[in-house]
């Protein structure tokens, strides 16, 4: 299958997001004076931009890539939770997956931006490192793999995915034949045996792995011993300048050079490459085709100023007019 046949079956490729999903504020501004009271600057306000945060930003990528996507996150009782649900109906996205859990609230983040810089981030949270485990939410997230072919774990550390619902989701995954990605963090890498891929970025790979990756052979002994503590399928570690390396037992690493051009900003780059491989596994590409396809999609994203996504439209033209380098190299 060709790459352009893959993004067209993208919308016949249903992807499912459990995670830990957000609002993002961007306060936007302009600084004419610093404040009397302190040495601080004063912004005048002139724009409030609303957007998909976390978990709910990869449901964002897939939807701007052209896929069907349910998101599954909880979200407390307050306004926070109506203007995410209000966001994710100006994506087109159902809400029906967001789970009011009580006594939690809504994760939002308020960023405060002048001149296209960052001046302050303001983190509305409470952080629940041993897991929401509620049973609402793990019910939500089973009843809903049946009708989709991906599922996205999306791990920010903040409780919703727990060692309950790994379990369950992921049992429900290959009773149904779900292909399963997952961007995890540092302390569930041993809940992930038989996923098809996890996707750390190279800090998240040498904190779980113990070996800081400084050069090609400590990246080497990193992939290979999460492929160990893990159990997974793969290990694709994206590595920001450098592209990605992916890893898989029995074979040796696949390298992709990095497909950007201009990078502005990181943020949320991470969330575009789960949602891409996850919509191109479903699809029916393999894997290395899936994995080169997120890298020219992480390329776009941070050419973008903000959390951002990669239309359908920007990654087909991507491809028509710059086709993916052939130089992957294995080692």
């Amino acid at each position: 299958m060709t790459l352009h046949a893959a993004l067209r079956r993208f919308a016949q490729a249903p992807v499912l997001v459990v995670g830990d999903v957000m609002l993002d504020e961007y306060v936007l501004g302009a600084v004419e004076r610093i404040s009397p009271e302190a040495p601080v600057p004063v912004v005048r306000m002139e724009q409030i931009d609303r957007r998909l945060g976390g978990a709910a930003n990869v449901a964002a990528n897939v939807a701007s890539l052209g896929g069907k996507c349910l998101a599954v996150g909880a979200v407390g009782d307050d306004l926070a939770a109506e203007e995410l649900r209000r966001v994710f109906r100006q994506w087109g996205l159902p809400v029906a997956g967001l789970v009011c859990v009580p006594g939690v609230p809504t994760i939002r983040k308020v960023r405060v931006m002048a001149q296209h810089q960052q001046l302050l981030r303001v983190d509305y949270e409470e952080n629940r490192p041993d897991g929401l485990e509620s049973e609402a939410l793990i019910r939500t997230a089973i009843r809903c793999v049946r009708r989709h072919r991906a599922a996205v774990i999306s791990d920010y550390g903040k409780g919703v995915i727990s060692p309950g619902l790994i379990t369950a989701l992921l049992a429900e995954c290959a009773k149904r034949g779900a292909r399963v990605v997952v961007d995890p963090k540092v302390g569930h890498f041993s809940l992930y045996r038989g996923v098809d891929v996890i996707t750390p970025n190279h800090h998240e790979a040498g904190a779980a792995s113990g070996c800081k990756i400084t050069g090609p052979e400590s990246l080497l002994a990193a992939g290979r011993q999460l492929l160990e503590i893990s159990g997974a399928k793969s290990v694709l570690i994206t590595r920001g300048p450098e592209g990605m390396s992916l890893f898989r037992p029995g074979r040796p690493p696949l390298h992709i050079p990095t497909e950007a051009r201009e990078v502005y900003d990181v943020s949320g780059a991470g969330d575009t490459v789960v949602a891409t491989m996850a919509l191109a596994l479903a699809a029916g590409t393999d894997l290395e085709e899936a994995a080169r396809l997120a890298n020219r999609a992480a390329g776009i994203v941070v050419g973008k100023l903000g959390t951002a996504t990669v239309k359908a439209g920007e990654l087909s033209e991507s491809l028509r007019s710059s086709p993916l380098r052939s130089k992957v190299r294995h080692r």
